[in-house]
């Protein structure tokens, strides 16, 4: 069976750490976001077929041509045009059923599982506490597809579309038969609803399990956390006698945990890493490759990407620093609101409340700050924009 991952999104409403990297390569528990996707698929697909559009080439580099023994074909969509269209870019590689999962979305092994053994079309749902925001998923008296409503007022289920399918390779036949949408997309919602016209039966698997869409920048935090959640303990690196790990902790071989640090886990300590001494790393947190953590630092329920800096004498919170960030000493992160209210981070122009109490910042690669640095909660730095030294940010930084 063919497993058809959609990965060609740059993914906006991430920036500024998409302004390099394609969305489903940010890391959650130091690993791509991609690779839990195919992890999630690998008891049923014999070959992965990888969408790919913004900055494709990142993805090629990152996966290679196989995934724990899998082989992976890659095929190009031109142009952001939607889900159908994406799918349909498959159609020269797939000549038998196949499952479509997206390449930034967490799930348990048994969606696809479910999905493959539905056998025919299949859509898979799960039911919400709020069905007004998803697309809601009608069902016949048979269990089978009987509508697809988007953001109804008032829901005839509390049955969401996850945004996974299994199809038979007609499916393309339909695509090419589908219009674009008021979004000026051409949406895999609108060919099941001409293979719904054509009397074809699709079945609707019911998920209960673990689904996350990480779409906004908090949401990689909880994705984080999650896979941080089931890493156990395997320390392989350096670690010095007068270091303290305690929990499920990951030091990789070729990291070093220097004197005085203390680690408490989830955390995973990434090949090239360098963490104190005295340093203090806790909650759910993944230190990236070749990331450096010094001298009276402190760093909690973070992602810290390779090559980030944060030397001495400061602290980061609830945060994710991109790429070849660089913190100068005293620099430090708020990440709770003083009115102790959730707080509230711009997407694409829009003030957004996350629903977390505490969120820190959003760095982009090659952000610097000099000495005594103060970020607030909830801020943004665009990507490689210097921070002046001993000013205090309270509002998004473009670059």
């Amino acid at each position: 069976m063919y497993g058809v991952v959609l990965a060609a999104g740059q993914g906006t409403r991430m920036r500024p750490l998409t302004d390099f990297r394609p969305k489903p390569l940010l890391p959650a528990g130091g690993r791509p976001l991609l690779e839990h996707v195919f992890d999630a698929c690998l008891d049923v697909v014999d070959e992965f077929v990888v969408v790919i559009g913004y900055r494709g080439e990142d993805v090629i580099d990152q996966l290679g041509d196989e995934y724990r023994g899998v082989p992976i074909t890659y095929v190009e969509q031109g142009e952001p045009a939607g889900t159908a269209h994406a799918i349909g870019q498959a159609e020269s590689v797939v000549d038998e059923r196949f499952v479509v999962l997206n390449g930034d979305v967490l799930v348990d092994p048994e969606l696809p599982s479910a999905l493959a053994d539905a056998g025919g079309h299949a859509i898979a749902t799960t039911p919400v506490s709020d069905p007004t925001s998803y697309g809601v998923v009608s069902v016949d008296a048979d269990s089978s597809l009987e509508a697809i409503v988007e953001k109804p007022a008032n829901p005839p289920t509390n049955l969401a579309n996850v945004g996974c399918y299994a199809f038979e390779p007609e499916v393309f036949e339909y695509i090419e038969r589908t219009a674009r949408s008021e979004r000026g997309e051409f949406e895999i919602t609108e060919t099941l609803e001409l293979l719904l016209d054509d009397g074809h039966q699709v079945s609707v698997v019911e998920y209960d399990g673990q689904w996350l869409d990480v779409g906004r920048p908090w949401e990689l935090l909880t994705a984080n956390e999650r896979v941080l959640a089931d890493i156990g303990r395997d320390v392989r690196g350096d670690v010095a006698d007068g270091a303290k790990l305690e929990g499920d902790v990951v030091v990789e071989e070729g990291a070093t945990v220097r004197e005085g640090v203390v680690i408490e886990g989830p955390v995973v300590v990434k090949s090239g890493a360098e963490i104190g001494p005295n340093a203090y790393v806790r909650g759910a947190t993944a230190i990236g490759p070749d990331v450096h953590v010094g001298h009276g630092v402190e760093v909690k329920n973070s992602i810290l990407m390779s090559d980030a800096a944060v030397p001495h004498l400061s602290y980061v919170g609830d945060s994710l620093l991109g790429r070849d960030v660089n913190l100068g000493a005293g620099t430090k992160v708020a990440n709770l609101r003083h009115d102790d209210a959730s707080v509230q981070m711009t997407v694409k122009g829009e003030r957004v409340d996350t629903g977390r109490r505490k969120l820190g910042v959003v760095l982009g690669d090659e952000v610097k700050t000099g000495i005594n640095v103060s970020l607030n909660a909830g801020v943004k730095v665009g990507s490689g924009v210097g921070i002046e030294p001993g000013k205090t940010v309270l509002r998004d930084v473009e670059n």
